[in-house]
């Protein structure tokens, strides 16, 4: 859906996806593989879970609050995609806990250590699939911010009022 918007409530409504963007290049693609790469552990991973739970939690916040409904419209889309990348963690999450207990079953030391290695790294995929996905999923929003457009869905679960809409059904 096409909605009428002022050239600030659009730069408002790029908002939220510029920022979900920058937090998964900074945190999800840029700190992930600083910490592996650094050889900090296991531990070290949830510095970027931490910093991406925190923009998260912020986005959230703000899609709560209210103020214009084309600009509050993109804040849900944000937050929704943000649920996505959410349960990519949490896959990962119970991946790394597999891997815990299959390293951790091992009779030889050795064993355990390349079994650790090398399922851990297979459990992050998830959450870099998810990230790559809803990258992409924002950079589109962040279009249809431009373009003055809501998509459908969200404008069904959060209704615009009336004399906003200008349905382009055509």
């Amino acid at each position: 859906m096409q909605f009428q918007a002022t050239a600030a409530e659009i730069k408002k409504a790029q908002t939220p996806h510029n920022l979900f963007i920058s937090g998964l290049f900074l945190f999800d693609l840029f700190m992930t593989p600083a910490v592996i790469g650094m050889k900090i552990g296991m531990a070290g991973l949830l510095i970027p879970l931490v910093c991406s739970g925190s923009l998260i939690a912020f986005i959230y916040l703000r899609s709560r609050k209210a103020t214009s409904w084309f600009v509050d419209a993109h804040w849900k889309l944000a937050f929704a995609r943000a649920r996505v990348l959410m349960l990519g963690y949490a896959i990962t999450a119970a991946l790394i806990f597999i891997a815990w207990l299959v390293s951790g079953a091992s009779k030889d030391p050795n064993m355990a250590h390349i079994l650790w290695t090398a399922l851990t790294r297979i459990a992050l995929m998830p959450t870099l699939i998810v990230v790559m996905i809803t990258a992409v999923l924002e950079f589109s929003a962040s279009a249809q911010a431009a373009k003055r457009e809501v998509p459908d869905k969200i404008a069904a679960n959060f209704p615009p009022p009336a004399q906003q809409s200008q349905d382009n059904a055509d």
